[in-house]
C-alpha cells in the first residue's frame, strides 16, 4: 500500500474518532448515574448523610474532618438535610466553602412562605432555585462525585432515589417535610421528605455498588421539652419516628459517625456554627477509625 493511501486511511480514522468522541464521552458520563465507580486501589467508598433538619449542618463539620484526613468518597447518598449538604459536596464545594455559605445564607434565600396554601407553609421553589444557581444549573449526572438524593413517594410511601435530572428539584423533594413543605410534583407523582422511609440510607448506597459505607447519623433524638409551634411539633414527631429506623439502617454501615447534637433542638437554625463545630470535632475523632478500617479492607487484597 502506498504512503499516500496510508495517510488517507489514518486521516479517515482520525476524523471518525473525532466525530464519535462526544457520543462516547456522553455515554460514559451517563452510563450508570448514581453508581459508585469501580476502583483498582481499594473499596468503593460511600458517604451517607442522614436527615435531621437544622442538625444537618453538622454534616458540614464531618466533611471538613474527613477532608483533613484525606478521606474522599466515590459516592454520596443523602436524605433531607443530608441531601442538601450532599448535593453541594458532590458539586465540588469544599467543607470550608459550605460552612461559609451556611453561615452567610439567610432564611429568605431558601424559604418562600405560601399564602393560603392548605398542604404546607413553604412552597419550595426558592430552595430549588438556590441549589441550582449555586451549582451552576448542573444536573445530577454531571456532578463531580456520583450523587443520590432520597425522597418518599407520597401516594405509595415507597422510597424514591433521584440519580439524574434537576438537582435542585431532587433536593427539594428530599427535604419536603409533610405539613411544612408543599409536596413537589415530578412526573405526575408527589414527593415528601426521604427521612420518612430512609433517614440514614445505607442500603441504597450498598445497592449502588458501595463496598465501604461511612454513615453520618444526626438523629440524636428529641429534647426533653414540649414543642411550642406547629413546625417544632412536626420536627419533634419526626425525631421520635426516625430514631429507631435510623439506628437500624446505620448498623449496616462500616463506620457510623454520630455527632452529639441532642442538646440543641433540630429546629434551631441559629445554631448553625455550633452544629458545624460539633460535626467537625466528632468527625476528627472518627477519621482514624475510618482510615484503620479502610486499611484493613485493602490488606487482604494486597496479600492476594
Amino acid at each position: 500500500m502506498s504512503e499516500s493511501s496510508n495517510h488517507d486511511r489514518n486521516r479517515r480514522n482520525s476524523l471518525r474518532m473525532l466525530a464519535t468522541a462526544p457520543l462516547l464521552l456522553a455515554g460514559a458520563a451517563s452510563a450508570q448515574p448514581g453508581k459508585a465507580p469501580a476502583r483498582a486501589d481499594g473499596p468503593r467508598v460511600a458517604l451517607v448523610l442522614g436527615s435531621g433538619s437544622a442538625r444537618g449542618f453538622s454534616h458540614i463539620g464531618v466533611i471538613k474532618a474527613l477532608e483533613a484526613a484525606r478521606i474522599k468518597p466515590d459516592l454520596i447518598v443523602g436524605t433531607s438535610a443530608g441531601a442538601l449538604v450532599g448535593a453541594f459536596y458532590a458539586a465540588g464545594f469544599t467543607g470550608a466553602q459550605m460552612e461559609e455559605l451556611a453561615i452567610r445564607v439567610k432564611d429568605i434565600d431558601i424559604v418562600d412562605m405560601g399564602t393560603g396554601a392548605k398542604r404546607g407553609m413553604v412552597m419550595g421553589d426558592t430552595l430549588q432555585m438556590f441549589v441550582n444557581k449555586a451549582t451552576r444549573e448542573r444536573p445530577i449526572e454531571s456532578l463531580g462525585i456520583p450523587f443520590i438524593a432520597v425522597a418518599t413517594q407520597l401516594r405509595t410511601g415507597e422510597v424514591k432515589t433521584f440519580r439524574s435530572g434537576d438537582l435542585g428539584l431532587a433536593v427539594r423533594a428530599s427535604c419536603s417535610v409533610p405539613g411544612v413543605f408543599i409536596p413537589p410534583k415530578i412526573n405526575d407523582q408527589e414527593y415528601v421528605d426521604g427521612g420518612l422511609v430512609a433517614p440514614v440510607p445505607v442500603r441504597i448506597a450498598r445497592d449502588a455498588g458501595a463496598d465501604f459505607v461511612i454513615a453520618v447519623d444526626v438523629s440524636s433524638g428529641p429534647l426533653n421539652a414540649t414543642p411550642v409551634g406547629i413546625y417544632e411539633q412536626v420536627m419533634h414527631s419526626f425525631d421520635i419516628m426516625g430514631r429507631s429506623l435510623a439506628k437500624l439502617e446505620a448498623e449496616q454501615a462500616d463506620v457510623v459517625i454520630r455527632p452529639d447534637t441532642a442538646r440543641i433542638a433540630s429546629t434551631d437554625f441559629n445554631a448553625r456554627a455550633a452544629f458545624i463545630q460539633i460535626g467537625q470535632s466528632t468527625g476528627t475523632r472518627f477519621a482514624p477509625v475510618v482510615q484503620e478500617k479502610l486499611a484493613a479492607w485493602r490488606a487482604p487484597k494486597k496479600r492476594a
